[in-house]
């Protein structure tokens, strides 16, 4: 809950934001820094990992920290792409699923989020990861090494997969300071969070010196998979300081079901069962990626603060979803646990107390509108997602419920500490109460003590499941899916 402090004056910012007599000027810059892969839990001043990350806890000791920021869940394997294309367009999962063949249009009628920042009268940059189907160079002012949104390091049979089986396995095989192994290393040899780190500083000392203020959307492929840093950075997380996650399991029981097994890539980069020993491996190197991209978002906040334009600058980082990493016998983020669904969100600028740590449950998306208001914008219709503004109010409650899917075999609902996860395939419930079992490992859904909140939740996944268009049909989960991939034509192959 915010602090009373930050009531008037957030509630006077947003009132001068949006005054139209405001001028160009007068309004702040906003600096959108976006992660791919980065679980709420590996920020060091979230307190909940070993790692480093001085820089994002900078970020986390100037400004406010929303604690529990969620996706909306996915339509395919490549959870990545429903989380842009839902930040790009303002839509919710669903209705941006029926949008992802049709991009051209909503560019041409000027709906894209930076466009919507670009009529607010911002200079609007972009570089990193795109993994939406329109291009940003078609409304974005200025674009720099676009990357696509999956740095192959070999193919998925090959030395970055199913691995390490053991010791000896390791030495002999694939490093992720190797690199002649492409992926995040790309074909110069430098790292692909370097790049973004160049390339947003360059922009920045540019667009200091024009009258505009500025939107940058700054996409680190980090900590994305091929999980790769230098060696110095691999180097300071042996095995010893990893922990293995407190709901480490060597293989999920409904892994097959939920279309989480050997078939999906993101799983198949460790072995099955998983082992202590591999699992360490994996989080090491994470650890290790996101170290190595803090690091580079320091030079960016290095570059802002020798601009001059820090005091007049909003700081955002969030990232488009989390990971499991060995939670639950899983790897990737095709999955309703928490490590999957939620990512950390930070917000650092004019008017936000230092410190603040914000409880209320929000979607990432929810970025969206907040900037267009804080560039002066009236929130157009069409944008599904909420201002965080009233939060900053002292509005206690955002959402009455959080909802998320994957696919045509997961859905979820998060509603007041409690957490229900139904697999539709197999008619399997899940049910978690998230104040005293944050970890999810004490599923209480087979208990009659709680057959009341059982209930209570399943009403609100189907209120949801309506307000959101969610396409599937419990009783023929099969058929309905089919039915919405052929209505929105979302038929490719998608990597992730």
């Amino acid at each position: 809950m915010m602090k009373d402090y930050m009531k008037g004056v957030f509630a006077g910012l947003v009132v001068s934001c949006c005054c139209a007599v405001a001028q160009e000027q007068d309004k702040p810059n906003i600096l959108f820094i976006f992660a791919d892969d980065h679980t709420y839990e590996a920020i060091r001043g979230h307190g909940y990992l070993d790692i480093d990350t001085p820089n994002l806890d900078k970020l986390v000791e100037r400004g406010a920290s929303f604690t529990h920021a969620y996706n909306m869940g996915a339509w395919n394997g490549a959870v990545c792409i429903a989380s842009r294309t839902m930040l790009t367009t303002g839509r919710t999962v669903w209705n941006a699923g029926m949008l992802e063949q049709s991009m051209k249009q909503e560019v041409e009628q000027g709906r894209m989020w930076a466009q919507q920042m670009k009529a607010a009268g911002y200079k609007t940059y972009f570089t990193g990861k795109w993994h939406v189907q329109a291009k940003p160079e078609d409304y974005f002012d200025v674009v720099k090494d676009r990357r696509g949104g999956m740095l192959h390091s070999t193919p998925k049979d090959g030395a970055a997969y199913n691995r390490p089986k053991d010791e000896a396995d390791y030495e002999a095989g694939w490093k992720p300071w190797d690199k002649t192994q492409k992926g995040h290393w790309g074909e110069d040899g430098k790292h692909s969070s370097e790049v973004v780190a160049d390339n947003g500083i360059e922009f920045i000392r540019h667009a200091a010196k024009e009258a505009k203020p500025f939107f940058m959307h700054l996409a680190f492929n980090a900590p994305h998979d091929p999980r790769q840093a230098p060696k110095e950075y691999i180097d300071r997380y042996p095995l010893e300081r990893i922990k293995l996650p407190e709901s480490f399991l060597p293989e999920y029981p409904f892994k097959d079901d939920i279309g989480c097994g050997k078939g999906l890539r993101d799983e198949a980069l460790a072995p099955f069962p998983r082992t202590e020993y591999a699992v360490k491996v994996h989080r090491q190197e994470y650890f290790a990626i996101v170290s190595h991209m803090d690091h580079q978002i320091g030079r960016i906040l290095d570059a802002l603060e020798e601009s001059g334009e820090a005091d007049n600058t909003y700081i955002i980082f969030t990232a488009d979803h989390g990971l499991a990493c060995g939670h639950h016998g899983l790897i990737g983020k095709q999955n309703m646990y928490e490590d999957s669904v939620r990512a950390p969100f930070i917000m650092v600028g004019p008017g936000i107390e230092a410190g603040t740590k914000v409880g209320t449950p929000i979607y990432l998306q929810d970025v969206v509108p907040t900037t267009l208001e804080l560039a002066g914008k009236e929130i157009p219709d069409y944008v599904e997602f909420k201002s965080l503004n009233p939060l900053f109010k002292g509005e206690i409650k955002h959402y009455d419920a959080i909802y998320s899917s994957y696919q045509n075999q997961q859905r979820m609902v998060m509603q007041d500490g409690w957490k229900l996860i139904y697999y539709p395939s197999i008619s399997k419930t899940r049910l978690f109460n998230l104040k005293n079992d944050p970890f999810e490992k004490n599923d209480l859904a087979g208990n009659p003590e709680y057959t009341a909140k059982l209930t209570e939740l399943e009403k609100s996944l189907a209120n949801l499941r309506e307000q959101y268009n969610d396409p599937l049909d419990f009783e023929d989960p099969k058929k309905s899916w089919n039915a919405y991939r052929e209505a929105c034509g979302a038929n490719k192959k998608k990597s992730h």
